[in-house]
C-alpha cells in the first residue's frame, strides 16, 4: 500500500523535471571527474617524461605533482558547485513539490 503523499509527489510533473535535471547535472559532473582523473592516469602511463618535468630549476616539484594537486582543487570545486546548486535550486523546487503535495493530501 502506498502513501497518498508520495503518490501526489510522483505524479507532479515538476518532480519528474527535478529528477531529470538533477540526474543530468550529476552525470555531467561525474563525467568531468572521470575525464580529468583518467586523463591524468593516461598521462602517467603514456607520457611519464611530461609529468617528470620540474616546475623550475632546482625544484623537487614536478608537473605531475602540480597536476595531482590541481585535481584535488578541481574536485573540491566541483563538489562546491554541486552542493551550492543542490542547496539552492534543487532544494527550493523539492520544497515546493512537497508543500503542494501536503496541501493536496490535507
Amino acid at each position: 500500500m502506498s502513501n497518498p503523499l508520495y503518490e501526489h509527489i510522483k505524479r507532479d510533473p515538476r518532480y519528474t523535471e527535478l529528477v531529470q535535471r538533477r540526474g543530468r547535472f550529476a552525470a555531467t559532473l561525474a563525467l568531468l571527474v572521470i575525464v580529468v582523473f583518467f586523463s591524468f592516469v593516461l598521462l602517467v602511463a603514456f607520457a611519464p617524461q611530461v609529468i617528470a618535468i620540474r616546475l623550475f630549476e632546482g625544484s623537487h616539484l614536478t608537473v605531475g605533482i602540480a597536476l595531482g594537486f590541481a585535481q584535488f582543487v578541481f574536485f573540491c570545486a566541483l563538489t562546491w558547485v554541486y552542493v551550492r546548486r543542490a542547496n539552492g535550486e534543487f532544494d527550493v523546487l523539492n520544497a515546493q513539490i512537497v508543500q503542494d503535495a501536503l496541501r493536496k493530501t490535507a
